[in-house]
């Protein structure tokens, strides 16, 4: 298909996005870049696109040999727009502090029921699913911190509060999130943890964190004993310092600084069931902000969310945990 210029601003994705044949033509480059469409149902890779129908028709004879840009990703069996999807992508992608559904259902003229279904999807695509360790035998400095989300306690309703409480396992009804920073690489990962005990938070240091690399922590006695998994640790104690040389959490406190302004100032009250989506949404663009050495644009993230789509299903009845999700990996 032929290639056109990429969008730069909003204003510019606006009216590009504006042409139905226009985002077809620019997903079909993010999804197949070599020019040869993949068919979701038999992977065949010859397969013909039908102008006239705006769909891909399968050489081979079975069910659904007729697909179109949406199968096989995010948008799949949605009514809405392409165009106002990749409006959806573009806004959430890069504002820095989020944007909320009542302001997608504003913008692109959808309800708040669909804004919102369409953006916890749209995190979904964002989730890359790293699975690579992080900081490296030679010594690697990785910051490692938890924190607690959630409302304060005296302000809640007492049935809002004692049902926190009871799903929190105690915790003042707050939810309890663990991120680790790789310092050299600028990248951050976090998630939901059920309690801050030693065995949950060593678990999952030494699953994302290579051994060999220096970690940084507070004083929390639940990261004594990492040395004795072949790590070099170093504490900082928050009562008496914040920072000594090298030895600091400033990264990953930075890394919560943006998330609870995001959370706080757009989304106001998020569920402990979907907060490891928003912390998703966070973690994507700050591992893909712009940086002196890795100049990225609003078009290079945008870009990158929407390479991201394909193989990713969320129903709705998935999203509000009716039944269990079948096509996410784990987070973190």
């Amino acid at each position: 298909m032929r290639r056109i210029e990429e969008p730069k601003t909003l204003q510019g994705a606006i009216t590009y996005f504006a042409d139905i044949d226009r985002c077809i033509q620019y997903l079909a480059a993010k999804r197949w870049p070599d020019d040869v469409a993949v068919c979701p149902i038999c992977g065949r890779k010859d397969a013909a696109y039908v102008e006239a129908r705006r769909v891909w028709q399968c050489k081979s004879r079975h069910p659904k040999a007729q697909f179109s840009i949406k199968v096989g990703t995010i948008f799949e069996d949605s009514p809405v727009p392409l165009g106002k999807w990749l409006m959806a992508m573009w806004m959430v992608a890069n504002c820095k502090n989020g944007v909320s559904s009542w302001e997608i259902h504003r913008t692109i003229g959808v309800t708040q029921k669909t804004a919102w279904f369409m953006m916890h999807r749209i995190r979904l695509a964002m989730d890359s699913n790293a699975t690579h360790q992080l900081g490296g035998e030679d010594g690697g400095p990785v910051e490692v911190d938890e924190t607690f989300v959630g409302g304060n306690p005296k302000n809640m309703h007492a049935s809002r509060r004692l049902k926190l409480v009871k799903a929190m396992n105690g915790n003042d009804g707050k939810t309890i999130v663990m991120g680790i920073l790789d310092r050299e690489l600028r990248q951050v990962r976090a998630k939901v943890i059920p309690n801050v005990k030693r065995d949950v938070l060593q678990a999952e240091i030494l699953r994302q964190v290579e051994k060999g690399s220096t970690v940084y922590t507070d004083g929390w006695t639940g990261y004594d004993k990492l040395a004795a998994q072949e790590y070099v640790h170093e504490t900082v104690n928050h009562v008496l310092e914040y920072v000594r040389g090298n030895v600091h959490t400033q990264g990953i406190e930075n890394f919560w600084s943006l998330l609870k302004r995001g959370l706080k100032g757009t989304y106001v009250a998020v569920e402990p069931f979907h907060l490891d989506r928003y912390i998703g949404e966070q973690i994507f663009r700050y591992n893909n902000r712009a940086t002196k050495d890795n100049p990225l644009t609003d078009s290079d993230r945008f870009a990158l969310a929407v390479s991201q789509i394909v193989g990713k299903r969320l129903t709705y009845a998935e999203l509000t945990g009716k039944v269990p999700e079948s096509s996410e990996a784990e987070p973190f």
